[in-house]
């Protein structure tokens, strides 16, 4: 794909719950490679399009494109195949699992073995559970979680469980990582921390990024563009700065 491509392309996507808009003619083109964040005031309809885009809702109208392949309608398992992956603003982990066997979790769709291969623990089923062990080994150090694969995924620290959550979104191999405010929660030297895994991500992955936060300062220090939504609208799009300091976006932040 050239740099200059989309690798997202979503087109007047809209959605209704009893009659109320939640997204009306939602459309976004995010670059391959881009570190894109997507703002507004709460109840904007930010996590209703990340639901949109990953198959929790299916959209009334419009279009979703991930590098050029059409997922419009498609459940969510089908959209993680495709190459979307998903963390949440409420830590979803399996905290009864080890940090290792968290990863592992999203690793199965690409590692395969059959029933009968769990029954009678064939050379087959060994040969994979390494192969994932080791496979995930790799990701836990790009995030430096390595020392920590044998413990519960509960006793780690907050800002250790969000780069665990991201870890086990990448282990699903997606093309696109969407991001739920991931600094929720999170104090200031975790947010800057936080910060610096983001952009390790977007570069020791080649991945495309797209966010949903409300804390400016981590908008402002890692996105290139933005989209603000307002009432399910979109209020304004474009580089980072120049929508920061667009008039209409400051009024629907501060109510003035």
């Amino acid at each position: 794909m050239n740099k200059n491509e989309n690798l997202l392309s979503v087109e007047n996507l809209s959605i209704s719950f009893g009659g109320l808009k939640a997204v009306d003619n939602f459309s976004i083109k995010i670059k391959k490679n881009e570190l894109y964040g997507l703002i507004g005031p709460n109840g904007a309809g930010k996590t209703t399009v990340f639901n949109l885009l990953t198959g929790v809702y299916k959209p009334d109208t419009g279009s979703i494109l991930l590098d050029g392949t059409e997922l419009t309608g498609k459940n969510t398992r089908e959209i993680n195949l495709s190459g979307i992956a998903r963390t949440f603003q409420n830590i979803r982990l399996f905290d009864k699992l080890s940090v290792l066997d968290n990863v592992k979790a999203g690793l199965h769709e690409h590692h395969k073995y059959g029933l009968l291969d769990s029954i009678f623990r064939t050379p087959k089923l060994k040969r994979t559970e390494n192969e994932m062990t080791e496979r995930a080994l790799e990701i836990l150090k790009v995030f430096d979680l390595d020392q920590e694969a044998s413990y519960m995924a509960s006793q780690l620290p907050y800002g250790k469980q969000r780069k665990l959550e991201i870890a086990r979104a990448m282990a699903t191999e997606p093309k696109l990582l969407l991001l739920d405010e991931p600094a929720a929660g999170m104090n200031p030297q975790e947010t800057a921390e936080l910060m610096e895994t983001i952009r390790f991500v977007r570069d020791h992955f080649d991945m495309t990024i797209l966010l949903i936060e409300h804390d400016m300062k981590l908008v402002s220090g890692i996105c290139e563009e933005l989209t603000v939504l307002n009432f399910g609208h979109v209020l304004c799009q474009g580089e980072t700065k120049q929508v920061l300091n667009d008039p209409e976006v400051i009024k629907a932040y501060l109510g003035e």
